[in-house]
């Protein structure tokens, strides 16, 4: 999958799902810091990559990804 469909994957639920204004999706956009994601959401964001891109997740491997870029380069390194 082109990392490209893989961040439109991700903004989507992003903003659908946590309700994060996509404005504020950026590369550089810091997961915690500028996007608001906490510890509840980050369970959320495990159940959507298990979903859409079919690999498990485990929420310690989120604690290490810091941006948008990072997290998205992080789901096309493992997906299948």
């Amino acid at each position: 999958m082109t990392l490209t469909k893989i961040e439109e994957i991700v903004t989507e639920f992003l903003t659908e799902e946590l309700e994060i204004d996509q404005d504020k999706i950026t590369g550089d956009a810091r997961l915690k810091e500028d996007l608001g994601i906490d510890s509840l959401e980050v369970v959320d964001v495990v159940v959507l990559v298990d979903e859409a891109f079919h690999f498990k997740m485990k929420p310690e491997d989120f604690k290490d990804l810091k941006t948008f870029d990072q997290f998205c380069a992080f789901i096309q390194q493992h997906a299948a």
